[in-house]
């Protein structure tokens, strides 16, 4: 075994090991989801290597010229404590350097080591937890005041979606965005108006548990609570066993919604930036995509 990091650009051959590893460590990591990363930003997912032992990785993944954001780090626990996390950490920060803006999830315990190195708290982000026996939610919504239809697959405008996304988003992720909802797995959902412009959208897809698989939910954006009630009552049904969402702090709405359909919470990270802010609100934004890419 080699004695130096080696750091390399993830490669597809590196997924399975990466996805592993990100179930082991609790990221309920879903399926498809490092490949979709890679594809957002190739130059901006890597692996940390000892010779022929992959140790660890991280993604820093540059959106545009004004916004990136980092996850996906960890080193394996047997090669903790020996600098290998720092060495990727500045890799990542190397590639993002002159971006106005970079965001991360921070565990609570890493808060203080982020604010370090120029990461200042924006906001809570809650994972919460719902055990779905996959049929139809009691006290269902009715449409809310519009005439929306809930379409499903392939009879879903992708243009409106992507616009409606880029209005809530920090900056427009169309290299994420259209391989995220076109990825046979799982089920995306979207309401449309009579006039084919899109009032809200979700995703639900399989994830890999610590133990055994279950589901996670995002991201969910509407613009109205009883519209993003409706979205989430149909990603639910058919959707049997544990089910997961990360929603953001920011929108006290999603919390009081997500309550409402027996969903608990089950841990909390926080959203940090360094740099200027994304200024854009997110009221409507019921649960984010992942804590990996934001």
């Amino acid at each position: 075994m080699g004695s130096f990091l080696q750091i390399r650009a993830l490669e597809r051959r590196d997924i399975p090991f990466v996805t592993e590893w990100a179930r082991r460590e609790g990221f309920a990591p879903g399926l498809g989801d490092v490949a979709i990363y890679r594809h957002t930003d190739r130059q901006g997912l890597w692996v940390g290597w000892l010779g022929q032992e992959p140790v660890g990785c991280i993604a820093g993944v540059r959106y545009n010229a004004a916004y990136g954001f980092v996850g996906l780090f960890l080193v394996v626990p047997e090669h903790r404590g020996k600098g290998h996390g720092v060495a990727l950490w500045r890799h990542a920060l190397e590639h993002l350097a002159d971006l106005p803006c970079v965001g991360l999830e921070a565990a609570p315990d890493r808060v203080d080591d982020y604010a370090g190195w120029g990461f200042a708290p924006a906001s809570a982000t809650s994972r919460w937890q719902r055990i779905s026996d996959g049929e139809d939610v009691a006290g269902s919504t009715t449409d809310p005041g519009k005439s929306l239809a809930l379409l499903e697959g392939e009879a879903i405008p992708e243009r409106a979606v992507q616009w409606f996304d880029a209005q809530r988003e920090a900056t427009p992720r169309p290299h994420f965005l259209g391989p995220w909802l076109q990825h046979r797995s799982g089920t995306v959902l979207a309401l449309v108006d009579g006039e084919g412009a899109c009032h809200g959208f979700g995703r639900i897809r399989p994830c890999l548990l610590q133990r055994g698989e279950g589901w996670r939910i995002g991201p969910l954006l509407a613009d109205s609570p009883s519209g993003a009630q409706r979205l989430l009552e149909g990603l639910l049904h058919r959707h049997r066993g544990v089910v997961l969402i990360d929603a953001p702090g920011a929108n006290p709405a999603a919390a009081t919604l997500l309550a409402g359909l027996d969903f608990r919470p089950l841990s909390s990270t926080l959203r940090m930036y360094r740099g200027t802010p994304p200024q854009v609100p997110l009221h409507d934004v019921y649960g984010l995509a992942c804590l990996e890419l934001g």
